[in-house]
């Protein structure tokens, strides 16, 4: 999990990076950042404003904001942006009803100066749902092809199993050690 990324990392003293995680309610933003800190799953509520998990391992420091997705928080998430690192969006990718609605969010994220060539990883989560749209389709669906000012992934999981979360993590990790080159 995350702890194997950040081990991967030692890199100076005191290295420290923020991340931010969005998308739209009950996309599974919160188990994903449990998952993340390897812990319990079964039991999530939605979230309330924002949950923050540190990681500190081998001199290095992973800040994550988990920041509730319900259409009133929203315009709230500008205010969080500054000094990004890397975004992580998550998708509920068997809500296709939703899937307009999430892609405008992207790409007005996406505009903000603050998240200028900040890289950002996509979770296709709940693949292990029988209606879950395939990564590929969800990536064609918001034009990631579209995005030149950064480094974009689209990754396939499920926050629930686990499954998938391992290779994003692994994506982050080749994107921090790109940017300390």
């Amino acid at each position: 999990g995350l702890l194997s990324v950040v081990q991967t990392l030692k890199g100076s003293p005191e290295q420290e990076l923020r991340i931010v995680l969005l998308g739209l309610d009950n996309a599974g933003k919160t188990t994903l950042l449990k998952r993340l800190a390897s812990e319990e799953v079964s039991t999530i509520s939605p979230t309330q404003g924002f949950n923050i998990k540190s990681v500190h391992s081998h001199g290095f420091k992973l800040n994550v904001w988990d920041i509730g997705g319900q259409r009133s928080i929203r315009p709230y998430w500008k205010k969080y942006l500054g000094s990004t690192d890397l975004l992580i969006y998550v998708i509920d990718s068997a809500d296709q009803k939703r899937f307009e609605e999430t892609g405008q969010e992207l790409a007005e994220l996406t505009e903000e100066e603050s998240l200028t060539g900040v890289p950002l990883l996509v979770f296709a989560n709940k693949q292990d749902l029988v209606a879950a749209a395939p990564a590929a389709e969800i990536a064609e669906g918001l034009s990631l092809h579209t995005y030149r000012d950064r480094e974009w992934q689209i990754q396939a999981c499920s926050a629930l199993s686990g499954e998938g979360v391992q290779d994003g993590m692994n994506w982050i990790s080749s994107q921090i050690m790109n940017r300390k080159k």
